[in-house]
This record gives C-alpha cells, sequence and structure tokens, in this order.
C-alpha cells in the first residue's frame, strides 16, 4: 500500500492530481448538498447527528503515510479555518418540532453557505497547490474539514437536545 502511495505521488504529475482532488470534491460537495436536501424531510435523530464525524474519522488514517503528514503550524492553521467554517454552520442550522419529531428547519442561506465555503476550499486548494505538496495539501484540507464537522456537529447535538427538551 505504501508503494502504491508513494508511486502516485512520484509519477503523476502533481497538476493531474490537483485536478482529479478538485473534480472529486466537487462531486462529494454535489452529494452532500443532495442527500442534506433529502434528510430535511426526515426527522433528526441524535444517532444521525454523531455519526457523520465518526465515519469521517477514518480519514485520518492517511496520515500513517509520510506523503500527508504536516507541520504542527499548519495543522492549527487548518483546525483554526475549520473552526471559523464551523461558527458560520452553527449559526444557520436550526431545528423545529413537527408531529412529535424534531426536524432541521430549511434555511436558503444554508445552501449557499454550503456552496461558499466548497468555493472558498477550491480556490484555497488551486492557490496553495502552487507552494505546499498535494499530499501535505490533502492532509490540511481534511483536517480543515474535520475541525468543521466536529464543532458544527456538537453544536448540532447542543440545538436537537434543547428542542427535545421543550
Amino acid at each position: 500500500m505504501n508503494e502504491m502511495i508513494e508511486t502516485i505521488f512520484t509519477k503523476v504529475p502533481p497538476g493531474y492530481l490537483i485536478i482529479g482532488s478538485t473534480v472529486l470534491a466537487l462531486f462529494m460537495g454535489t452529494m452532500a448538498l443532495i442527500i442534506r436536501t433529502k434528510a430535511a424531510k426526515r426527522p433528526v435523530t441524535p444517532m444521525k447527528i454523531i455519526l457523520p464525524p465518526l465515519f469521517m474519522s477514518t480519514g485520518a488514517l492517511m496520515f500513517i503515510f509520510e506523503e500527508f503528514r504536516i507541520p504542527l503550524s499548519q495543522v492549527l492553521e487548518a483546525l483554526l479555518v475549520g473552526l471559523l467554517f464551523s461558527i458560520i454552520l452553527i449559526k444557520t442550522t436550526n431545528f423545529e418540532r413537527k408531529d412529535g419529531d424534531i426536524y432541521m428547519k430549511r434555511s436558503k442561506a444554508f445552501l449557499f453557505i454550503l456552496l461558499g465555503l466548497l468555493i472558498v476550499r477550491l480556490i484555497g486548494k488551486l492557490v496553495l497547490s502552487n507552494t505546499i505538496d498535494v499530499g501535505e495539501l490533502g492532509g490540511m484540507f481534511w483536517i480543515l474539514a474535520f475541525g468543521m464537522i466536529v464543532p458544527w456537529r456538537i453544536g448540532m447535538l447542543l440545538k436537537y437536545k434543547k428542542i427535545q427538551e421543550q
């Protein structure tokens, strides 16, 4: 496995890796928007709030490979940016009670915020790819995303519990 990763990072031109990862990010962002829109039609449960960060945490296994490891200063920068992005998501994610169940409130702003965050990430990736190695950039953006989703989901869970207690 390590040989395969090393081969990818030494044989495939960095431009192709950036383009491929950008296309993949656009696809994943589109899928997230579609799933999110459909999920708003079903009641929310604590498990539906908690599971996405747990599933995403498996991505940390990338740091087993040297190509993805980054210095502590970049880890802190990525976490800080993720935390700032999460504040926007926390503020725009709200719940309402309908027919005894708790649902996410639909918000037109939320769609634009998710699209905006995706665009900011893509632009950041394209700009930073000139100065930061592709593997390290992948590690940084995973940390950014994880640093965004964990506080957002904790905020969601707190809001959910508050509505549940009412």
